[in-house]
């Protein structure tokens, strides 16, 4: 092999490791002052995320064509803790080249394994990632294979160094007086933010519509990052994003699999992504119980969204 092939090969590896994993909610090195950047970026990252080093994940390893990964969003300074504010499940059919995502509502109210009824977010503060694969699989009957836990602090770098020039969205008024719950002030109008308001965004769900639209922000948040990653073409730029990935993003995705999805997306093989939300409209209400405010399905609700969940991640 030559080496201009190698050094296309090389740049290619680069360019799909970067694309994976932001596209699970920000993603996973090189010589000279390249490997400095990919190294400082790394430790700073390994020392400042909140995550754990010894995970234990028992989803099934195999070779399938249609992938399920199991994303969680964390930061132990929150306002719940230790507990996950986003749950995902992110999921790739290399039949079908189509990325889709089911966000499930951190406050759906569900039977967690061995500890009772409780909101599905409260399963990571107990038992880490397994316990909410197994809480997952026991409740919508939907196979894991991977994780990917997020730190969001992670988040807010890694937006920065794929679009220094920001993401365009559009601020709600009322979003502009909450400064206070959000962390950081923002100005009325669409424009485009840089990591830390990013972030803020994503989270709020102070207004009328909740979790709802936190949920609706994040899948917008994601689709533009996919985008943005898609476009990078500066590989001066790739150790650094590369190095911070890799130090807020805990994955036992394999090497192998993100390489496969990536040559995929950078293709030009892969649809739009398709979204799905649990609960589904007119399958819950609201309820309170010793744990506080929780969406509880109706009868029959669990069974229909698991269906619609299952019928969704394999079509």
């Amino acid at each position: 092999m030559t080496l201009q092939r190698q050094t296309r090969k090389k740049k290619k590896v680069r360019k799909f490791r970067l694309f994976m994993m932001v596209f699970l909610i920000a993603f996973l090195a090189i010589g000279g002052y390249a490997a400095y950047q990919y190294i400082s970026a790394s430790l700073d990252a390994n020392a400042d995320n909140n995550l754990s080093d010894d995970v234990v994940f028992n989803g099934s390893d195999e070779n399938v064509d249609n992938v399920n990964v199991l994303v969680m969003g964390s930061d132990s300074r929150g306002e719940d803790g230790g507990r996950a504010d986003t749950i995902m499940i992110a999921n790739y059919s290399s039949d079908t080249n189509q990325p889709k995502l089911i966000s499930i509502m951190r406050d759906t109210y569900v039977n967690i394994p061995g500890y009772g009824y409780n909101k599905i977010n409260a399963a990571y503060s107990i038992g880490g990632p397994e316990l909410v694969r197994k809480t997952v699989t026991e409740n919508f009957g939907i196979d894991i294979n991977y994780y990917a836990e997020i730190d969001f602090k992670g988040f807010e770098k890694l937006v920065d160094a794929v679009a220094p020039g920001g993401i365009e969205v559009t601020v709600t008024p009322e979003m502009t007086t909450d400064e206070k719950a959000l962390g950081v002030e923002l100005t009325e109008g669409t424009q485009k933010l840089h990591g830390k308001e990013l972030l803020a965004y994503s989270r709020f769900r102070h207004d009328a519509n909740g979790d709802y639209g936190r949920v609706q922000r994040q899948q917008e948040v994601l689709g533009k990052l996919k985008k943005e990653v898609a476009e990078v073409t500066t590989v001066a730029k790739l150790p650094k994003m590369i190095g911070i990935a890799n130090g807020y993003v805990s994955t036992n995705v394999r090497n192998g699999l993100l390489l496969s999805m990536g040559t995929d997306v950078l293709r030009g093989k892969t649809e739009d992504m398709e979204t799905m939300r649990i609960p589904m409209d007119d399958t819950y209400h609201d309820a309170r119980y010793d744990v506080g405010a929780v969406l509880e399905f109706n009868v029959g609700g669990l069974e229909q969204n698991a269906q619609e969940a299952q019928t969704f991640l394999n079509q």
